[in-house]
């Protein structure tokens, strides 16, 4: 089974060099997408054997990852793609080692599990325990979907689910991660702008296999989270992922994130959709000026 790996970068000296070391028990063939990085980015890419490409951000981790697969060569076979905060674990390497190929037949995908730790701990409860992502597939079936944000991996075709998991532990500060996710939410804004006044189209050319956990979370997210109203969802949602879901089990830095990343962030969210919704109607103009306007980002 030969693979290429993938993995954008922007300054990112902290993670990077124990993210290639991980791919590195499963592939050499690695590719650093790289957003013009000030750090030592560069530097520990090329200690590690990466190939380097360079291309400015482009808004969306989506045309990223779509550029990229574009560079790759006609015989590549299959892609893996990572983020350079996460790493795979040797459970999951060895298990992908062990796929005979002859059991890829018709199998265009392959998922695993994403295994989240914040503050030095693993988070096992609030939802977060048995997350899969479809981060392996075979090159020419699959793309990166054209969201703004919360974007997969689509295939055409079949898929296989393996045991094992990537650990994503960032190391930043909190300072930093309420940065990050300042700049999420309002790319997560536009995406809920859109699925209401569809103001652009969203790829829906490559599916993901029938039936897969990322199908229904993305569904409940479409046609049920995102008709609730602005602020009372976000708090239904953290209400359900840390009472229902038991994130208070994840102890003190289970709190943080959970109140961080399942409160916050989405009241941060529907926080900037009324903001921009505020915009355009006072000023009598369509939602695409109020979204330049308000959250400084051209559609």
């Amino acid at each position: 089974m030969k693979i290429t790996a993938i993995v954008l970068t922007y300054n990112e000296e902290i993670h990077l060099a124990r993210c290639l070391k991980s791919i590195r028990g499963l592939t050499d063939d690695i590719y650093v997408i790289d957003s013009f990085s000030t750090d030592r980015t560069l530097e520990i890419a090329s200690e590690y054997g990466a190939k380097l490409l360079q291309r400015a951000w482009d808004n969306n981790h989506s045309n990223q990852v779509n550029w990229a697969l574009g560079q790759l060569p006609s015989d590549t076979q299959w892609v893996m793609r990572i983020d350079a905060d996460e790493i795979l674990s040797a459970e999951l390497i060895k298990e992908i080692n062990a796929i005979k190929p002859s059991s890829l037949s018709g199998i265009n995908g392959i998922s695993f599990g994403r295994r989240i730790k914040f503050q030095g701990r693993q988070l096992r409860f609030g939802g977060l325990g048995n997350i899969s992502v479809l981060r392996l597939f075979r090159f020419g079936f699959g793309e990166s979907e054209s969201r703004w944000m919360d974007e997969h991996i689509r295939i055409q075709g079949d898929s296989i689910s393996l045991r094992n998991a990537i650990i994503d532990e960032n190391l930043n500060s909190i300072t930093w991660w309420i940065s990050k996710h300042n700049n999420y939410a309002s790319r997560e804004a536009i995406d809920l702008l859109n699925l209401k006044y569809r103001l652009m189209e969203v790829n829906q050319a490559h599916i993901y296999a029938k039936g897969s956990s990322m199908d229904t979370k993305r569904w409940i997210k479409e046609n049920v989270y995102s008709r609730m109203p602005g602020g009372l969802r976000s708090l239904c949602y953290f209400l359900y992922r840390y009472f229902f879901l038991l994130g208070m089990m994840d102890g003190r830095g289970g709190a943080t994130f959970h109140v961080l990343q399942a409160f916050w962030y989405r009241f941060l969210v529907d926080a900037k959709v009324f903001e921009v919704e505020q915009y355009a109607k006072k000023n009598r103009v369509d939602y695409k000026v109020a979204i330049s306007k308000v959250l400084g980002t051209e559609l």
